[in-house]
């Protein structure tokens, strides 16, 4: 066990926590900023939130372990089934309460565009650690 919790465990919940934490601190600024002093959507707004950034970092590992070479084909190969579970899971949310008319165009751009800078930053740091290792 304490192989794999030092291998990718740590770093995942390590990871998990703190996007959880400023994506509620963001939203709680957001809400009080606006004069909103309790979430209108309570609790399942934040089993919402986490199960969406556990679909987040779920992503972030398939990206960086997955033996494919290609970095295009391996972030392809990575937005797809996550974006998938993600739509999968907004639709299982219509189920307990009504979605807005815009929730899966929402989830859309938000999510692609994370996963568009994340993809960006990663291939970056990938180019310059290999311009690192040509240049040893």
């Amino acid at each position: 066990m304490k192989k794999i919790w030092n291998g990718w465990l740590k770093e995942s919940v390590f990871m998990y926590c703190v996007i959880y934490t400023i994506a509620t601190l963001v939203n709680s600024v957001l809400y009080l900023i606006n004069g909103t002093y309790s979430d209108p959507n309570g609790n399942w707004h934040e089993i919402d939130r986490a199960l969406i950034v556990l679909i987040g970092v779920l992503a972030y590992k398939m990206a960086t372990k997955l033996p494919i070479k290609n970095t295009l084909v391996r972030m392809i190969v990575t937005y797809i089934p996550t974006m998938s579970l993600t739509f999968f899971y907004i639709w299982l949310t219509g189920f307990r309460e009504p979605l807005a008319s815009s929730a899966y165009q929402d989830i859309f751009i938000n999510y692609t565009g994370l996963f568009l800078i994340i993809s960006v930053i990663a291939i970056v740091l990938e180019k310059g650690k290999s311009k690192k290792l040509k240049g040893r």
